[in-house]
């Protein structure tokens, strides 16, 4: 996972992985069929890593609160010291010339669950009275998202922490016009 987090899916060689891995490229192609199908397991381990702490924000009384929480923890996450910087998932995003269409459908749903996750906290907010009925829940769900997206890059790029939580709190200041969209 780290090896293909740090230099993703084409960057990645099999020397690299077998390396990282201490086995010898036919037990990959034996465990994981291709290069890939391993990807692929690498993504949905990396996406499992942080499954229960997604859920557990996701819960958080309020949809104001779910979304910034998620973003911070993005932050969190993308400015770990001891992994690569940025979202693995997102960053895969310029790499799919060198990927087979199955890979590229797989990956799409991954990254398509992020803007998921807020449209769904999102709804949530608005059948707990916390968020304006008649929102366009998918535009304020996209924004959200690409700034996860931008957090990711800028990350990767070298942006530290306090400049990703800065660009967090920007962005959580445009929450109080959802109220203002009602319809």
């Amino acid at each position: 996972m780290r090896v293909f987090w740090k230099k993703g899916f084409a960057g990645a060689s099999m020397n690299d992985l077998t390396t990282a891995m201490e086995i010898a490229s036919p037990s990959i192609y034996a465990a994981f069929g291709s290069k890939g199908d391993l990807y692929r397991a690498a993504l949905e381990h990396y996406v499992a890593l942080h499954e229960q702490d997604q859920l557990r924000i996701m819960e958080l009384p309020t949809a104001q609160e779910s979304i910034e929480g998620l973003l911070r923890k993005a932050v969190s996450v993308f400015s770990l010291t001891d992994f690569p910087s940025g979202c693995m998932v997102e960053l895969t995003a310029g790499e799919v010339c060198d990927m087979t269409p199955q890979l590229v459908a797989s990956i799409r749903e991954m990254r398509a669950a992020n803007a998921e996750n807020f449209s769904a906290r999102l709804r949530k907010g608005v059948e707990d009275g916390d968020v304006a009925a008649g929102i366009d829940i998918h535009a304020i769900a996209a924004f959200y998202a690409t700034v996860l997206k931008g957090l990711s890059l800028s990350a990767r790029g070298g942006t530290g922490p306090d400049e990703l939580n800065s660009v967090v709190t920007s962005a959580m200041a445009a929450w109080p016009l959802l109220k203002a969209s009602e319809g």
